[in-house]
């Protein structure tokens, strides 16, 4: 997982097809490598220091659940 420290009201987007050079987060790469996966977009209410997931495995995207 990768720590990361979050800004309330900024737009995310976590990478979900894990072909980003830019991890957790998208850089655009799905739509050539995976083009049926979708970044997942999100926009947290608090600053806070979140574990966002790696192995594109957890049951809670963007965040790490303990899955790998």
């Amino acid at each position: 997982p990768f720590p990361v420290e979050l800004k309330a009201g900024k737009k995310y987007a976590w990478c979900a097809c894990g072909h980003s050079k830019n991890q957790p987060f998208c850089d655009g790469a799905h739509k050539k490598a995976a083009p049926g996966i979708s970044p997942l977009r999100f926009i947290p209410e608090e600053d806070k220091t979140v574990w966002l997931c790696g192995c594109k495995r957890t049951r809670s995207p963007p965040y790490c659940d303990g899955t790998h």
